[in-house]
């Protein structure tokens, strides 16, 4: 009987189909990207190392700043209702928002995707969506990886990482050290539940019935802030900010303030999102709540009293920033005002 010969695509992987995807981002990215790509960026998707002039960027005395992060168990919620468009734009928006708490720029973006088997039409609509991120903060995607890894990923499993890099002029870099005694701290709302506390999600709904009002909201894309922040930044507007992620409100808001201040936060100025409403309703604790959703806020800036009608200006109306607490001189590094109304 004669032997049938082993090969790579015979194990599970398809070496043809992924030079099919790397072809179609290549093309996708180059229309999507055309205005903003330069002799070195044009050709970086395929390359083993993507290549960025930062000599365009007009950033005086830059410093680089990186962020990486993916968009945890909220992939399954995207698998449960087979779609995939916004999921990028949640990849890209966990990384940025977390580079311009410092103030920086984003510059350009990597993403990795794994996966057990290609699926060109879902890995296509991922693409898609992380472009519109890329663009909606105004960087590049310039490169990525794509891993089909059977065995290690059953069929219809994937993951996402994403990985971004920004640049910011030293003296308008944002750290903690600029909050004074008596600075305001501002709510920006938040889109939903972004990216954050979805194996919480997917225990409360295993058995729920989805209505519309569910499926809906709970594939809200990510807000992306850069836009705004940085023209808080160029303004000079804020002394400090805080992406509020994993760890919610309560524990983000104090990684941006310094160990010898307080921050105060009146909870029940809270402008509590609907979705986070229903959840609360499924027996949760208000501190788990706190500890694990954005609960409407999803991002957080720290200023001078007399900036705030200036600052409101860089917001449209959906977004606009609202005050929940204010910076003080105690013992305590957090002091919780009042309860979160639901």
């Amino acid at each position: 009987m004669k032997k049938t010969k082993n090969s790579y695509k015979k194990s599970g992987v398809n070496i043809e189909t992924a030079e099919k995807f790397t072809k179609y981002i290549r093309k996708y990215s180059k229309q999507a990207f055309k205005k903003k790509l330069n002799k070195f960026s044009k050709s970086n998707i395929g390359k083993f190392a993507s290549i960025f002039d930062t000599k365009e960027i007009k950033i005086k005395d830059p410093l680089l700043v990186a962020s990486t992060d993916g968009v945890g168990t909220k992939l399954e919620i995207a698998n449960r209702f087979n779609k995939f468009d916004t999921i990028g734009i949640d990849l890209v928006a966990m990384c940025v928002n977390d580079l311009i708490v410092q103030g920086a720029k984003p510059i350009f973006f990597l993403d990795y995707i794994a996966t057990g088997k290609i699926n060109l039409t879902k890995m296509k609509k991922i693409i898609r969506g992380i472009v519109k991120g890329c663009k909606i903060s105004d960087c590049l995607l310039v490169g990525g990886e794509t891993a089909e890894m059977p065995g290690t990923y059953n069929k219809n499993k994937f993951d996402l990482a994403g990985f971004s890099v920004g640049l910011v002029s030293r003296k308008k870099l944002i750290s903690k050290d600029k909050v004074k005694n008596k600075n305001i701290i501002l709510a920006v709302p938040s889109s939903g539940l972004h990216s954050n506390g979805f194996s919480l999600v997917r225990k409360i709904i295993k058995n729920s019935k989805i209505d519309k009002f569910l499926k809906r909201e709970l594939l809200v894309p990510t807000k992306i802030y850069t836009k705004e922040v940085l023209n808080l930044v160029k303004k000079n507007l804020i002394n400090s900010s805080a992406n509020i992620t994993g760890g919610g409100i309560i524990e983000n808001i104090t990684r941006s303030v310094p160990d010898n201040l307080t921050v105060n936060i009146d909870l029940s100025k809270i402008r509590v999102l609907k979705i986070f409403k229903w959840l609360k309703g499924k027996n949760i604790t208000d501190m788990e709540m706190m500890r694990t959703f954005n609960c409407g806020v999803g991002f957080c800036l720290i200023t001078e009293k007399h900036k705030i009608s200036k600052l409101k200006k860089c917001f449209n109306k959906k977004f606009q920033p609202y005050e929940i607490g204010f910076i003080s001189k105690s013992s305590k590094k957090l002091n919780l005002l009042k309860k979160i109304r639901w």
